[in-house]
């Protein structure tokens, strides 16, 4: 649950990928990439 809230902070822009928890990374890029915006991680 908080990684999808975190990739949808991300999508809104609120949020840089870098600043995801390591420990959350691996699933906020899942959630990123199943939703088309995995250009979003390389920030």
């Amino acid at each position: 649950m908080v990684a999808m809230f975190l990739a949808q902070r991300i999508i809104l822009n609120r949020l840089k990928f870098s600043e995801v928890p390591t420990s959350l990374q691996k699933d906020v890029r899942d959630i990123l990439i199943e939703s088309g915006v995995e250009f979003l991680t390389q920030y």
